[in-house]
């Protein structure tokens, strides 16, 4: 793909300067500046045979569909989508900052807003994508927890078995015949990020936005675990701001490993062994409750 052209094409406005930023999974990340001045960060599906690759079709689309379903419910916590299609995807070039206790407070409080914003039901009305894996967003009308087992664990574990070994698949099936015990008190679906590791959290002068979503219904306490997961700055601020807002239930640090195991299951099927320890100690965790 001819990356100035096709930016041009999709955004209307001849390419000025072009910058590549780096590679990451399937895609070039890139700074553009825009004839008219404008400054855009771009996602392409540039490497050579990408257009054979029908299957990752979904993934910007998916990716764009979350950032303007998560800004229905709260437009100045993600980047406005600028422009999308199946091979490249378009936000305003927004330079990163430190994040500070005011910012992580703010942020705190904005996903509280955010997870109060219910939807109708778990999962979401569009294929899901969480890095180059499929997501299924089937929408589940029913309790959290058997949900979160049929869609977020049981989907991974063919693919991760080689890596967990006959006792780890054993391990991760407890956890899923449990899960109804293990998943505490119902809770009405969230809007979620999905996929809100550190990394995902962009942090600018004024606030911090939420990038990179895999968007859904789903717990709301699936999202803070994720912040915990590889670890956020500030993150007390962060959780204690939620907490003033939309208070937690009883239990939730317990809980926290059973959120993780959806992110490191997908871990160990795109990055391999390396993250069966922490799988297997938060499964054992989530089990002990």
């Amino acid at each position: 793909m001819d990356v100035p052209a096709h930016l041009a094409a999709l955004t209307g406005t001849p390419v000025a300067r072009l910058r590549t930023l780096g590679r990451s999974h399937a895609w070039t990340l890139y700074h553009a500046d825009l004839a008219d001045s404008h400054r855009v960060f771009v996602k392409a599906f540039d490497h050579e045979g990408a257009d054979e690759l029908p299957d990752l079709d979904g993934i910007l689309t998916a990716e764009a569909a979350g950032l303007r379903w998560l800004a229905a419910a709260h437009p100045s916590l993600v980047p406005p989508v600028l422009a999308a299609d199946t091979r490249m995807l378009v936000l305003p070039w927004l330079p990163p900052q430190s994040a500070t206790a005011t910012s992580a407070d703010q942020l705190g409080r904005d996903l509280a807003t955010l997870h109060a914003a219910t939807p109708d039901s778990f999962g979401a009305p569009w294929d899901g994508y969480i890095a180059t894996l499929p997501l299924s967003n089937a929408a589940g009308p029913g309790e959290w927890g058997p949900w979160y087992a049929e869609h977020r664990l049981a989907p991974y574990l063919p693919a991760a078995a080689p890596e967990l070994g006959r006792d780890g698949v054993r391990l991760l099936d407890r956890v899923i015949d449990r899960i109804t015990d293990l998943a505490g008190p119902p809770e009405p679906p969230a809007r979620l990020h999905g996929d809100l590791w550190s990394g995902n959290v962009l942090w600018t002068a004024d606030r911090a936005l939420l990038i990179d979503p895999a968007a859904h219904g789903g717990h709301r306490e699936t999202d803070l675990a994720m912040l915990a997961l590889f670890g956020a700055p500030h993150l007390d601020r962060i959780l204690s701001a939620y907490q003033e807002i939309a208070p937690l239930n009883s239990g939730w640090r317990q809980r926290i490993p059973l959120h993780q195991l959806h992110p490191l299951l997908v871990h160990v099927v795109l990055f391999g062994g390396s993250y069966r320890g922490m799988l297997l100690s938060a499964a054992a965790s989530a089990l002990a409750g």
